[in-house]
């Protein structure tokens, strides 16, 4: 949890912009019998599964669940492992999800691993879009924009008693 730190998004504005973001996954897609949802180990992965209870709550499509775990702090040289199959995905759309973009460094890495599957079309979805893009990534859905410095921190604390952004000095 953040000991100081200035709140961002409260719980119940976290939860609307996830809903948010729900319904316009379903409006893009709502041709798709079925969508996978891949979310960034640690928090990306639990704002990917918020997304898919709400995507399975609005629709009649099939959400899947997927972990993409990759060493953030050094992605380039990091194996990128998925708790899936390759088959399971294949000419299926993946909406790559993560609690942050801030270079885009981890969502390009992460991409890698996907890019030789077969899916039919790639989308990224972020909590939190801060801008300072150095890698050629763009959020497809976004839930807040945040105008910060390069030294400034954005926290997300999503677990089961609290869903919030902090941007921490």
């Amino acid at each position: 949890m953040v000991n100081e730190g200035r709140l961002i998004l409260t719980e119940k504005q976290v939860l609307q912009k996830i809903r948010r973001i729900a319904f316009e996954i379903y409006e893009n897609n709502f041709s798709e019998k079925q969508i996978w949802i891949a979310g960034i180990h640690d928090q990306g992965y639990i704002f990917a599964g918020l997304l898919v209870e709400e995507i399975e709550a609005i629709s009649p499509i099939k959400v899947n669940l997927v972990k993409v775990s990759i060493n953030k702090e050094d992605p380039e040289h990091s194996d990128v492992v998925l708790d899936i199959k390759d088959p399971a995905i294949r000419n299926k759309c993946l909406i790559l999800a993560d609690d942050v973009l801030n270079t885009g460094k981890t969502l390009a890495y992460s991409l890698k691993s996907f890019l030789n599957r077969g899916v039919k079309k790639i989308e990224t979805a972020v909590l939190v879009n801060r801008k300072h893009s150095l890698f050629p990534i763009s959020a497809t859905y976004t839930g807040y924009e945040l105008s910060t410095t390069l030294t400034d921190h954005v926290q997300v604390v999503l677990t089961a008693k609290s869903k919030s952004v902090f941007l921490v000095d």
